[in-house]
């Protein structure tokens, strides 16, 4: 059986990887390659991705990247199979390694508790998690020695299935799920189903400070903005061992990381935000995506887009809805900023990844009537055969 689950694992994520590959070269003609029919690249924006509207397994869906960052540090991932649908965005800092790492590994750690538990949770969804962090740690462990810069890198981490009409979201970080639904006069509500999980909200603070009172200087306003330690924004995340082992503690000759003292606890966790939620008529769609949106955007404002304009592109207004309000802000126009390159780009905005998912409630009241429908059907559905890897980049 484990054989079985490491062919089916291999033959999913084959295409994602050779994709992943091509990327990371850095090689502009490889990004506007036609690998995937459906992977389309924007004309306009060498630096924009997207898929403008695909199937997944209760409605279509859509989603588009921008890099901004000499290498972009997102790596995002959309799963599906006839009865599930997995959505992944993970938002690196400090480097891609462990936003890599997270797309590389999380979903199949997801498959495997799955299989053990006989269904899909919470504490399934935790353990996927978990089990994520320890296999990042032990990679920075092995690799501590010759690239101790591996421990101050990190990433967000958002997650969402839909499985038995039931949508389940985790999140460690500031990326953000928000769903879309009709309101009484038919106008649209969002719902914002994510924590972000950032030292700007009061609550974070005051549950750092909670855990740390001991430590004068677990929150530090630095240049005008709230930083943990006076470095990190976010206060849950997958990597950043810094802040979470001793053993990690970079020296003087790393300023940017130093510590003026050795951490006595760790300083941020892997525990993930996690909620669930009955899937109704009213519902929609699903937004996910990392901060960079929605430093540009408010929760409304990005499910009004979405609510009053056709799929086909969805994903890609959002984003660019975003970068003019980016530029804008630095009194500019969205086509001055287009010709921006990567790594001066980030002066203006962040890596930025979304997707939408549509939910069709026609096809979800299918799905619910499967009888007998359990975590064995997911894995059946998963196999090599029906199972697609949609998107997964660097």
């Amino acid at each position: 059986m484990l054989s079985w689950l490491a062919r089916m694992a291999w033959a999913c994520w084959k295409p994602v990887r050779r994709y992943a590959r091509m990327s990371k070269d850095n090689n502009s003609s490889n990004r506007t390659s036609n690998d995937d029919d459906d992977f389309d690249s924007s004309l306009a924006d060498s630096l924009l991705w997207c898929r403008d509207l695909h199937k997944h397994s209760l409605g279509e869906y859509s989603f588009a990247i921008v890099q901004a960052n000499e290498v972009i540090e997102d790596q995002s991932q959309v799963e599906t199979a006839p009865n599930a649908t997995f959505v992944g965005v993970y938002d690196g800092h400090g480097g891609p390694d462990a936003s890599r790492y997270i797309c590389d590994h999380l979903f199949l750690h997801l498959v495997r508790l799955a299989r053990e538990n006989g269904t899909i949770s919470e504490d399934v969804l935790r353990s996927a998690f978990s089990a994520t962090e320890d296999g990042f740690l032990t990679l920075v462990r092995r690799s501590w020695g010759i690239k101790p810069l591996i421990a101050a890198i990190g990433s967000c981490c958002l997650v969402g299935v839909i499985w038995r009409g039931t949508l389940y979201v985790a999140n460690l970080g500031d990326s953000r799920a928000v769903i879309g639904s009709v309101g009484r006069n038919n106008e649209i509500i969002a719902e914002q189903l994510t924590r972000d999980h950032n030292a700007s909200m009061e609550e974070v603070r005051q549950e750092l400070k909670s855990r740390h009172p001991d430590d004068s200087h677990i929150v530090v306003m630095k240049h005008g903005v709230w930083r943990i330690k006076g470095i990190i924004q976010v206060s849950r995340s997958i990597g950043d061992a810094y802040l979470k082992r001793p053993e990690f503690c970079l020296d003087p000759s790393f300023p940017k990381f130093h510590l003026s003292e050795p951490i006595r606890r760790p300083v941020l966790t892997a525990e993930p935000s996690i909620c669930a939620r009955v899937l109704q008529p009213i519902d929609k769609f699903i937004i996910f995506a990392s901060d960079g949106l929605w430093e540009h955007l408010t929760n409304q404002e990005a499910a009004e887009i979405v609510h009053n304009n056709p799929r086909q592109g969805i994903a890609r207004r959002l984003l660019k809805s975003a970068l003019n309000v980016a530029a804008r802000k630095r009194e500019m126009r969205y086509d001055d900023l287009k010709k921006v390159e990567k790594g001066i780009r980030r002066f203006f905005h962040d890596d930025i990844t979304v997707v939408v998912i549509f939910i069709d409630h026609e096809l979800l009241s299918k799905t619910q009537s499967v009888p007998e429908m359990s975590v064995r059907g997911f894995m059946d559905t998963v196999g090599p055969s029906n199972f697609s890897v949609i998107q997964g980049m660097t």
